[in-house]
């Protein structure tokens, strides 16, 4: 099967130029577990660090985060793409793009920044008019912890942060409670919001099942819930995690929940809707015990099962395994094994096996995946690729 592969280019001094092909296993068959190769450059591009699909249409598109612009490209080969339609701007550091299920529009997210876009797309998927949603603003500063205290002591109307970490660092034990943050004690982690000034960072978006789509903002601590507007997307609520903790990717389990892993706290926390639709925060667990105080927080994925949650972890270089319990409610770590790359900023399950991009060593892996416990086992292949940032395999 072949791979779409997102990079860093010259712009942020790495080697990619352009969007990659990987070649993974045997060309006719649906599973990566065999041989890897770097094919190429499919289309020449300046740091497409994230790449997205179209739902229907054999269009990709890229986040062009050194330009803060969104490029669509149409496949024209095999191996090879080209530009479809006009970049269009949509902010700085532009990291993560998402395409909405009925291709209607995309949404793209903004590190440096923190804007929020959404693009509206053509027919045909070419980018268009953009629509910049309603500035974050900080729960943790002080004016707004306030009104939180206070609202807090009149109505359980939002989750309590103090007390929601209390519950988990009492759930967690002694031997892992140091690991949860309390949210009024900051996480003294080099380059996290508690050492420098708080910022908005949007990182990620997701498109939940209801028509609604969530967001991470990894500098102000948020998970933020839209809603379609007809002139772009429009606030529905937020749920605010603990100070410093870096809330960067999210993904949705069959179980109804939403796993976030944080980059500065290296913890995966569970989002769960009430019956009223409202999101809120409800479990969360390190990522593993083991991890290191200056490891950051990467990808997050499941297995094809649903049973397993897998979080990168650079730094140490390795990838976190948790198990899901119960309804979903809950994880547990499970292992902590070598990523076998140097910062891996992507992973990707496919069946039976997890690939892994190292961003720094400049090379993709493939690990096979116990089916019993979940757990990954030692380099399996290997290829050299261009500074990958982003894995998304690319249509049959």
């Amino acid at each position: 099967m072949l791979l779409w592969l997102g990079g860093w280019g010259a712009a942020m001094d790495s080697a990619a130029e352009g969007i990659g092909v990987l070649a993974a296993g045997e060309a006719d068959a649906g599973t990566a577990g065999g041989p890897l190769g770097f094919v190429g450059t499919a289309a020449r591009a300046e740091s497409p660090s994230w790449l997205a699909a179209h739902p229907v249409r054999d269009v990709v598109y890229a986040a062009l985060e050194s330009e803060g612009r969104v490029q669509a490209f149409r496949r024209t080969g095999e191996a090879s793409l080209a530009p479809l339609g006009r970049p269009v701007e949509v902010g700085e550091a532009v990291c993560h793009v998402a395409v909405s299920p009925d291709a209607g529009f995309l949404v793209a997210t903004c590190w440096g920044d923190g804007r929020v876009v959404r693009v509206a797309l053509s027919p045909e998927g070419a980018p268009g008019d953009i629509a910049a949603a309603a500035a974050a603003t900080d729960p943790h500063a002080p004016e707004r912890a306030d009104r939180a205290d206070a609202a807090a002591s009149t109505g359980p109307a939002d989750i309590d942060l103090r007390a929601a970490a209390r519950a988990l660092r009492e759930a967690a034990g002694e031997e892992y409670a140091h690991l949860v943050p309390a949210n009024d004690e900051p996480v003294d982690q080099p380059g996290s919001p508690q050492t420098q000034e708080r910022v908005s960072r949007a990182h990620a978006s997701l498109f939940l099942p209801d028509g609604r789509i969530a967001t991470t903002d990894l500098g102000f601590d948020l998970v933020r819930i839209w809603r379609r507007g007809t002139e772009g997307l429009r606030a529905d609520h937020e749920v605010v995690l603990p100070a410093g903790s870096g809330p960067r990717h999210l993904v949705w389990h069959p179980s109804g929940h939403v796993y976030v892993v944080t980059e500065f706290s290296r913890e995966v926390f569970v989002l769960a809707a009430d019956e009223t639709g409202r999101w809120r925060l409800v479990a969360g667990a390190a990522a593993s015990a083991a991890s290191l105080p200056d490891d950051t927080g990467a990808e997050i994925t499941l297995s094809r099962d649903g049973e397993y949650v897998y979080a990168g972890l650079r730094g140490s270089n390795t990838i976190a395994v948790l198990r899901v319990r119960g309804g979903g409610e809950s994880l547990a770590p499970v292992a902590l094994v070598d990523a076998g790359v140097d910062w891996p900023r992507h992973h990707l399950v496919v069946r039976d096996t997890l690939l892994v991009a190292g961003q720094r060593s400049n090379d993709v892996v493939s690990m096979s995946l116990d089916i019993r416990t979940g757990v990954p086992g030692r380099v399996r292949h290997r290829t050299a690729a261009p500074s990958p940032t982003r894995l998304l395999p690319a249509r049959p």
